[in-house]
């Protein structure tokens, strides 16, 4: 049996560099064609054959979202990409169209076709019809309860891949028309306005019934899918996929670090105990995340599911530094946030444990002189560490 991929998002190349450093077997990114998201960097092709060298070095994949439900206009010099695309050495691509599977089939037949979660597929006779079509993977609904997911594995041979961490839809993944209709953006090409996340006031008729700065929205708590993970690994699934290519470094840094050890843990034990749930469910919520829930894995969602009061959003520590290098117990770090001297910092990095220290030394890379704040942005200081750290690694502020 293969261990199950853990598939990270990255909207630029240092995310995705990062997001395999911490973990990931394979990330996915946006071309500057056929991708949803828009509004990320995205990523040249030059970018992409770039990252294609980096992940082949560490043995791992890089995946091509080309997931826009295209029209005539869309499809411009399509072919000319997807030769591009091999070239680079991309491993899949992931689409919601018949048109671009069979022309990458036909043009590109090196690269795996992925069925996008834009089909909002939620049986097996659709993934089994799917696999005469040639693709290797089908990315299943959000929507899929546990049970559904189980039934599926049995009655196909075709790799499944699925959500545990990151942003939901508040209709079907691909369905949705708000933005569409109220920006004229369109979330199926790639131009999502997230209409769902924006407040809203309620009226009975024509009467406002919410109070004077009291305003609601109709999103979706994110999906945080943590207890789910043995379950997930016993039923075969191919891919555990992280949600979120506009996230940050530190988000992908977190989240994927976390869902690694959680994952290599259950291979290495075949079990995880309450305690380490806890650990794990902890150190997600470090990350910038919105409220979360387990989506709709033990059926349908509860009220308690949706996020309604957009003021309840949920506290983070913060990320202060970016390691850059170490030598003889002094690191060198890129400053993100504003810390100072006596603060409590966390380090965590792809192969250290997460360690707790005072700051108590800093120095300015460009003076050498000694400083008691550091409150500008990518400013580099010479700190002190009682662990050996190496350059990604990272640390955080603890509250």
């Amino acid at each position: 049996m293969n261990k199950i991929e853990l598939l990270a998002p990255a909207g630029n190349l240092e995310k995705a560099k990062i997001a395999l450093l911490y973990g990931a077997d394979a990330v996915y990114v946006g071309g500057k064609q056929f991708s949803l998201r828009a509004r990320a960097s995205n990523f040249t092709i030059e970018d992409i054959k770039e990252l294609c060298c980096f992940s082949k070095n560490l043995n791992k994949k890089v995946y091509v979202t080309m997931n826009i439900i295209p029209h005539d206009e869309d499809l411009d010099r399509l072919e000319e990409y997807l030769k591009q695309l091999e070239e680079c050495g991309v491993n899949a691509i992931i689409t919601s169209s018949l048109y671009i599977i069979k022309t990458c089939e036909k043009v590109a037949p090196k690269i795996e076709r992925h069925v996008s979660t834009q089909m909002s597929i939620t049986n097996s006779n659709t993934i089994n019809h799917w696999k005469k079509m040639n693709v290797s993977r089908v990315v299943l609904a959000r929507e899929n309860t546990l049970c559904e997911i189980e039934n599926i594995s049995k009655n196909t041979d075709l790799e499944l891949e699925v959500f545990i961490h990151g942003g939901m839809c508040s209709s079907y993944s691909g369905r949705c028309v708000l933005s569409n209709h109220m920006t004229e953006r369109d979330a199926n090409r790639g131009g999502c306005a997230h209409s769902c996340r924006w407040n809203y006031s309620l009226f009975d008729g024509k009467r406002k019934i919410t109070k004077k700065g009291e305003f609601y929205n109709i999103g979706s708590k994110d999906l945080m899918a943590v207890r789910f993970i043995p379950k997930l690994i016993d039923l075969n699934v191919a891919s555990l996929k992280i949600e979120g290519r506009m996230k940050s470094t530190y988000y992908l840094a977190t989240v994927v670090g976390c869902y690694r050890k959680l994952i290599d843990l259950y291979y290495k034990n075949k079990n995880v105990t309450e305690e380490e749930f806890k650990w794990f469910e902890k150190e997600i919520s470090k990350a910038e995340n919105r409220l979360t829930s387990i989506g709709f894995y033990n059926g349908i969602p509860s009220i308690n599911e949706q996020l309604y009061d957009t003021r309840c959003e949920q506290p983070t520590q913060e990320y202060i530094g970016y390691v850059l290098d170490y030598n003889d117990g002094i690191a060198t770090i890129e400053q993100r946030n504003y810390f100072c001297v006596g603060d409590l910092v966390e380090a965590f990095g792809p192969n250290i444990e997460n360690t707790q220290f005072v700051i108590e030394k800093l120095i300015d890379c460009e003076t050498n002189e000694l400083e008691t704040v550091a409150r500008h942005p990518l400013q580099k200081f010479y700190i002190n560490s009682p662990i050996k750290l190496s350059k990604h690694d990272m640390l955080r502020k603890v509250k």
